[in-house]
C-alpha cells in the first residue's frame, strides 16, 4: 500500500448505505494495519435527507475531514449530490456515480435545482467519471438493498489495495450478522465491479 493518505468522500441521500459503505471501506483499511478516521454528516439520514462521510485512512491520519479540493474520490450513491459534492476533489480525481435519480429535500423545497445532466456537468470541470445504475443492478439481484455493495464493488479496483481486502470486509460483516446474504454480496459486489470497469471500455473504445 502507498506510504500517503488516501481521501475519499461518500455522498447520497439517507437510507441507501452511504454511512454503512464508508464502515466497511474504513474496516478494510483498518484490517490491513491503516490508521483511519472518519466523519459524517447526516442531515435528516433517516427520512431521505442528504448524507455525505469523509474517510482517510494512511500511515498516520491527525484529521478525519477532507479539506476542500483534496479528495482522491468521491463515491456518489446519487447523480446530483455527485455534482454538489465536486468542489472537494483535487485536480483530475475520479468520481464513482449511481445514475439512478433519487431527488433530495433540498430540491423539493427549492434550496437547489436538480441539475439536467449531472454526469455531463461533471465531466466538464476536468473530473474522471464511471457512470452506471446501481439500483437497476441491485433490482437485478433480486433486492435494491444491495445498491450500496453494488458501489463498494465499483471503487474496489480503485483502492490503494486489492479489491479482495474490500470484499473479505464485507463478507465478514455479513458473516457475522446475515450468513445467508454472503454470496449475494458477493454477486453485487462483482457486477458493480464490473460496472465501473465497463464505462471505462467504453470510453476507451469511443
Amino acid at each position: 500500500m502507498e506510504d500517503k493518505i488516501t481521501n475519499i468522500l461518500v455522498v447520497g441521500i439517507g437510507g441507501q448505505g452511504v454511512m454503512t459503505a464508508t464502515e466497511i471501506l474504513a474496516e478494510a483499511a483498518i484490517a490491513l494495519g491503516q490508521d483511519v478516521k472518519k466523519t459524517e454528516v447526516a442531515g435528516m439520514a433517516q427520512r431521505g435527507g442528504v448524507v455525505s462521510s469523509h474517510l482517510r485512512f494512511g500511515r498516520k491520519v491527525l484529521s478525519p475531514q477532507i479539506t476542500p479540493g483534496t479528495a482522491d474520490l468521491l463515491l456518489a450513491f446519487e447523480s446530483a449530490e455527485a455534482l454538489r459534492w465536486c468542489h472537494m476533489l483535487k485536480p483530475g480525481a475520479l468520481v464513482l456515480m449511481n445514475t439512478a435519480k433519487l431527488v433530495p429535500p433540498v430540491v423539493n423545497i427549492g434550496l437547489y435545482e436538480y441539475p439536467a445532466d449531472p454526469v455531463e456537468e461533471i465531466r466538464k470541470r476536468g473530473y474522471e467519471v464511471r457512470a452506471f445504475d446501481a439500483m437497476d443492478i441491485a433490482m437485478n439481484l433480486g433486492e435494491i438493498r444491495l445498491g450500496n455493495t453494488v458501489m463498494l464493488g465499483a471503487v474496489g479496483d480503485h483502492l490503494p489495495f486489492p479489491a479482495e481486502a474490500l470484499l473479505d470486509a464485507i463478507v465478514k460483516r455479513f458473516s457475522a450478522r446475515k450468513p445467508a446474504l454472503v454470496e449475494l454480496n458477493r454477486k453485487a459486489f462483482a457486477a458493480g465491479r464490473a460496472a465501473a470497469a465497463a464505462t471505462q471500455a467504453q470510453k476507451e473504445a469511443a
